[in-house]
């Protein structure tokens, strides 16, 4: 194959990794340009797309996970993340028979159940312990009435 089908298929992987941004092409493109340089070499179009394959998916599996990692180690937890594990205040009474409950997290209210199925008075502090379709599950901290 001539290296220059190479050189193109090289320059359509980094474009599209430039577009998207994840991190998926470029490892292909790693491999193209391998298989460039291999091209220069040798005229043998199934050790070329081979040789292609292989680095592509050897960068791909063993490079891609670190990169991932560190890419962008300050991301922003969202709301759903960030509340689990964090204090609120409960604001209308949480009763799991009536379906009832709301608490206060970080200025924003949200529908709450008790992890233990006791009710926990309006006032009380709750600890997140996690989520369940739309409703935090809080475990009582204190049962302080304010």
């Amino acid at each position: 194959m001539d290296p220059v089908y190479w050189l193109i298929v090289l320059a359509v992987l980094i474009f599209i990794e430039i577009i998207t941004l994840g991190l998926t092409t470029i490892w292909f493109a790693g491999g193209a340009l391998v298989a460039f340089i291999v091209s220069l070499f040798f005229d043998n179009l199934l050790v070329e797309v081979i040789i292609f394959l292989i680095v592509s998916l050897v960068l791909l599996y063993f490079t891609r996970p670190v990169i991932v990692k560190y890419f962008n180690p300050k991301r922003v937890k969202t709301n759903y993340e960030g509340v689990i594990g964090k204090e609120a205040m409960v604001l209308i009474t949480i009763d799991n028979i009536n379906a009832t409950g709301q608490v206060l997290v970080d200025g924003q209210e949200w529908s709450a159940k008790s992890l233990d199925g006791n009710m926990i008075e309006k006032g009380s502090k709750v600890k997140i312990q996690g989520i369940s379709g739309v409703k935090l599950i809080v475990t009582t901290i204190n049962k302080e009435v304010s």
